[in-house]
Order: C-alpha cells, then structure tokens, then sequence
C-alpha cells in the first residue's frame, strides 16, 4: 500500500504539472480534477467521527469530442493508482431492457481492483517465488536423489577434502545440483529445453447473461467461474526453454504465495475509498429539450430510466458483486459528455445534483495543435519517430511543417467537422502514408527531413478539394 499512500499525497498543483505532461491547455478541468483527488487524500486523513461524511464532488466535463476529456479521467487514474473504468452511458438499459445494468460497472470496477492489488501482492512475493521456480527448474535437470535416515555427514566436507570416489549418491548429486544453480543464476543454462508441468488456466470462454434484472449479470459471471473451475487442479505438460519456464513457474508460484481473501478484502476496500468510475458520452442519456421531454421510441425509450437506474449508484449505494458488497458512496464519478444536441440541464435533476462542479473544456486553436504535436511524452510526432527508428529511419520534422500541420488541422476541423486532436492522425496518417509504405522496401536507412514544402506537396490536394478533406481528412 506505500505505493498507493505516496500517490494520493501529490498537491493539486503537484497533479497538474503530471497532467501538463500529457494534456495541452484545460486549465480549468484539470485544476478541477486535481482538486477532486487531493480532496480524497484529504478525507482519509480527517477526524474519523467525520471522515464518513464527506463525500465526493463528482464532476462533469463538458466539452466537444477529441479536447481531452477521456485523456484526463486516465491520466488521473493513473496518478492515483486508483481502480479506474471507463464507461459508455449509451450501452446501459433500464431495467425491462434487454442489455447492461448499470449496477455492471460497479461489478467491472471490482473486478479490475481485485487484478490490480493481486498483481501488486505478487510482486511483493516475487523474490520468494524465484526461489521455489528455482528448486523446480533444479528438479528437473537434476532430479534430487534422497538421503538415507543415518546418513547426515558427508556434506559438511571440505572441498579440498572431497574425493568423488569415495562420495555417496547424495553428495554428489548435491554438488551437482549446486553447479547447476550456479550456471541457472548467470543465465548460462537460458536456451537449453526443459518438461515443464503447470498448472491449466481456469478462464472459461467469456459468458454473460442479459436479463431484466441485475442479479441475472452476475449469475453470468458466477456461471462462467464454476465452469472453469470444473477443470480445475489439471495440469499440462509443455516443452520449453529455461528462461520461457522460469516466467510461467513465476507466475503459478508468486499465485500460490498470496493471500487470496486478503486480496479481495484490500481490493473490496479500494475500490470504495479510491475508485473513479468515468462515464463517457452521458448527454446520450440526456431527453433533448428539443424533444418536448418525449423519448419519440425507438433507442431513446429508456434515456430516463438509465438516469434513474444511474442515481442510486452516484448518490451512493450497496451493489452486489461476486467479491462482495461494495459500497458505492466514496466513489468519484466522473461525466463526460459533448451536450452538442442536449445541454446538461436536459438530465434529470436529481443526477444533475449529483455532480456539482461543472466544467467546460475548450475547443483547440491552431496553437494547442502545434503544442500537442511538440510538447507532451506520447506527442504523435514522437511516435512516428520512435516507429521509424525501429527500422533504421530517423525522421525529423521542422518547426515550419508542424505549424503547416497545425494550421490546415485547424482548418479542416473548422470546414468539416470538429473532431479536436483527432484530427491529427487522420492528417499525420495521410502525410507519412508516402514515407511509412516505402520504408523498409525503398528506403532502409537515413535521415528525412519533413519540412513545410514536403507537407503541402502531401496534403495540398486533400485539403483545397471540399468533397476529399471530408471523406480522407
């Protein structure tokens, strides 16, 4: 847990600057994030007669498609080392409806916490788990050969003493199995092929049952468990190299060590402290105003009832998961939505409450595009780069042919459609489509320059021709 006790102390100014690494502008969102996660370091660490009534300030992020609004809720997960889930508002029913409660997310939100703690737990134990792999691999190339009840001298001798004609079975098979070890620790032994057994996997094929109650969900995934346990405990035999059989004993042993209900305890009560539920595209579940607050049938028949399926969970409840009841109370719900057809006034206003602060991303400007082309770890310039470098390429692109891709993006977003930065890889991908189809075949190393003059040439036609940008770009 020390991991996850340093995180959540980073300071809201702390957690901008990590998200000014990956996100360009939306200052505001971010401020607003940042002060949601400091609030839950803040809660854990206030008196504890009030520290249950302090609850969460959801938030909802209101903004176009592609200014970063998924981008943040991630980044900000990842910060926190938080159980995180992203969810689409749009593939929830109400109950009645053939599809996905919305009590499932809590279920998914679970299940990932329980992965996450018992991954962590493994890596607690892994230098243990060397050890035993060890023995096994051991075992294996020289099987141990047992030493008789009265005979327990012999392998205290000295080596200078040692005379292998003399030597009992079992000495010799000990100092064996130790200069084995010996070439096992320096890597020498690493091609050679071993029989390993180990133990089957017990994932069954996926399985889920829709029903019209939440209940009927979990059923699914219970059912889905007692099938694969059905073939539980077999092992299977495979033949491979020490170093491929050292990273699947691993992982059975450092499974073994951990304490399983420990796991899901920690697990059931990280989620409920620090999980973060983001529900994306919830202006889905919006009436539009424009509608006179009439569904009109057809796929908005359960708009509402999502909403009110939806309130109990956001306003804080128990759900029913196969690890446990989860409190959902302390849970941070983030909404995402574009609000393009419908307006955040347009929820019900019970769920409107529940998610007090509001925050309005903008569109990007030419200049953020330049940025996010330039400034950020993951920039997509960096990424093509780092491609092309695998095949002996270097790619450089001038300041010029950014600003050139910078302004017909901007362009192009304002004629066609706003798609925000994704916009940048549908133009990205037609520049270089050139370049990335001619590498490795026609050009198998070197340096290229992509410059202003080289941009224009590529995207020059795309762009002037109305009817190409908006099918191409």
């Amino acid at each position: 847990m020390q991991k996850v006790i340093q995180h959540k102390s980073l300071t809201p100014r702390q957690i901008v600057a990590e998200l000014d690494k990956y996100i360009i502008g939306q200052d505001e969102a971010k401020r607003s994030v940042s002060i949601a996660l400091r609030n839950r370091w803040r809660r854990l660490n206030a008196d504890e007669e009030i520290r249950d009534e302090i609850l969460p300030n959801n938030i909802l992020l209101i903004g176009p498609t592609g200014v970063g609004k998924t981008e943040i809720a991630r980044r900000l997960a990842k910060l926190a080392d938080a159980p995180f889930i992203k969810v689409e508002a749009s593939k929830f029913t109400e109950v009645g409806y053939v599809g996905r409660d919305v009590e499932s997310m809590i279920r998914d939100l679970t299940d990932i916490s329980v992965n996450l703690v018992k991954t962590e737990m493994q890596e607690r134990v892994k230098e243990e788990a060397k050890k035993i792999v060890e023995d096994r691999i051991l075992d294996i190339l020289i099987p141990p050969v047992k030493q008789p009840a009265n005979d327990s001298a012999g392998f205290q001798k000295e080596d200078q003493n040692f005379n292998p004609e003399q030597a009992s079975d079992q000495e010799l098979n000990k100092r064996t199995r130790e200069k084995f070890r010996e070439k096992l620790r320096k890597g020498e032994l690493e091609d050679r092929k071993i029989e390993v057994e180990v133990s089957k996997s017990s994932k069954a094929p996926m399985m889920q049952v829709f029903g019209p109650q939440g209940g009927m969900e979990e059923m699914g995934i219970n059912l889905q468990d007692m099938l694969g346990n059905l073939g539980g405990g077999k092992k299977s035999k495979r033949n491979v190299t020490i170093e491929e059989a050292r990273e699947l004993l691993l992982e059975e042993e450092a499974e073994k060590l951990i304490d399983h209900d420990a796991a899901v305890q920690e697990a059931l009560e990280r989620v409920q402290k620090h999980g973060i539920v983001f529900i994306d595209e919830i202006d889905k579940v919006a009436e539009s105003s424009s509608g006179n607050g009439k569904g009109g049938g057809g796929p908005d028949v359960s708009r509402q009832g999502v909403q009110r399926d939806m309130l109990p969970i956001v306003e804080g409840s128990n759900v029913s998961t196969k690890h446990g009841m989860v409190k959902t109370d302390h849970i941070l719900f983030i909404g995402s939505g574009a609000f393009h057809v419908s307006k955040p006034s347009d929820l019900i206003p019970e769920l409107q409450g529940r998610f007090p602060i509001r925050v309005e991303l903008n569109s990007l400007t030419e200049a953020d595009f330049f940025d996010i082309l330039t400034k950020p770890k993951n920039a997509l310039t960096k990424q093509y780069q780092a491609m092309l470098a695998s095949e002996g390429v270097d790619v450089e692109f001038t300041t010029d042919a950014i600003s050139e891709v910078a302004a017909i993006a901007a362009q192009v977003n304002r004629r066609v459609e706003n798609i925000g930065a994704r916009r940048l890889h549908t133009i990205l991908s037609s520049l270089l489509d050139e370049l990335l189809f001619a590498i490795p075949d026609d050009i198998s190393s070197g340096e290229i320059t992509i410059d202003r003059e080289y941009v224009n040439k590529q995207l020059d036609n795309l762009v002037k021709d109305k009817d190409l940008s908006q099918y191409i770009l």
